[in-house]
């Protein structure tokens, strides 16, 4: 049977969609005129998720909010290149999936046991640069990702400091709030048991409920993961049907076209190499030399 709402249960949701879209004007208020690209990051979808990510609070929004303009001027996340990032990538140990999510929403393969690199500074310039273009690639209405992890070949040799998880989960969490929809921790090994009990102390609660532990032989983990993915697109690895061939190259010329897209959303196109403008790929280009470095652990 189908129930209708009560008048009263509309009155709340309207009194509700009331009030966020007044503590969207008051945050927008409170942070006063914007210019550049912080205007164009602040959009009201912007404003709602950082108040969501602190409960409607709108002076604790504020504080993070200004917290990550401060971080953007410096790190500048939308200016990074794929060419200066390609050598992370090699091994296709983190990329987005060419399909999305039952929500439509985009989707990032992580698979930590093909680490290639040993420099921390560059793999977490890597994620980044793959945050970007995941939000780059939203559909319209959509703000947020999946992530699948497969742990396939990881070992504690492959675990990165925990320090470097930190700072890591430091910039997710305040800097891209509200952006994970659920995490997939695909078939961790036992020993991955240790590494999780001191690195999810880092993570508030929100983030917390959105891990997600699946094992190939526990039907009730694997059906979830069903329910958030069509298991024609998922991958044999992650309990799927179809086959992960990850090609560097085809990636590559990929996310040249996709710098050409962020460059034109930023309005840098005359900050973009000339090799992009003439359809070459990152994987044609020598990356930076400091993103080359070999893994030593």
């Amino acid at each position: 049977m189908f129930h209708r709402k009560s008048n009263s249960q509309h009155d709340n949701d309207g009194d509700e969609q009331l009030n966020n879209k007044s503590k969207i004007k008051e945050l927008e208020d409170a942070i006063g005129p914007l210019s550049g690209n912080s205007f164009k990051y602040c959009t009201a979808a912007c404003l709602r998720r950082y108040l969501e990510a602190r409960n409607w609070n709108v002076d604790k929004s504020k504080k993070m909010l200004e917290d990550t303009l401060r971080w953007r001027s410096t790190y500048k996340p939308e200016y990074i290149l794929w060419n200066e990032v390609a050598g992370e990538g090699e091994t296709g140990k983190l990329f987005r999936a060419n399909f999305h999510d039952r929500q439509g929403r985009t989707v990032l393969i992580l698979r930590p046991g093909k680490q290639n690199t040993s420099s921390i500074e560059n793999q977490i310039r890597h994620l980044v640069y793959l945050l970007e273009n995941a939000m780059l690639n939203l559909p319209p209405g959509q703000e947020q990702m999946s992530w699948l992890i497969d742990f396939t070949g990881w070992s504690l040799r492959s675990t990165v400091p925990i320090k470097s998880a930190k700072e890591t989960i430091n910039i997710l969490q305040n800097h891209y709030p509200e952006r994970l929809a659920v995490a997939f921790l695909y078939n961790p090994p036992w020993v991955f048991e240790t590494f999780w009990k001191i690195v999810k102390y880092f993570l508030d609660t929100k983030t917390f409920q959105k891990v997600k532990f699946v094992y190939p032989k526990n039907k009730d983990s694997m059906a979830l993961m069903n329910s958030y993915f069509d298991e024609e697109n998922l991958p044999k690895e992650l309990g799927g049907k179809s086959i992960l061939d990850y090609n560097h190259e085809e990636f590559s010329r990929l996310m040249a076209q996709d710098d050409l897209k962020s460059a034109a959303f930023w309005g840098s196109e005359d900050k973009l190499p000339s090799y992009i403008g003439n359809g070459r790929s990152g994987a044609e280009v020598a990356p930076d030399p400091a993103c080359r470095e070999t893994a030593g652990t």
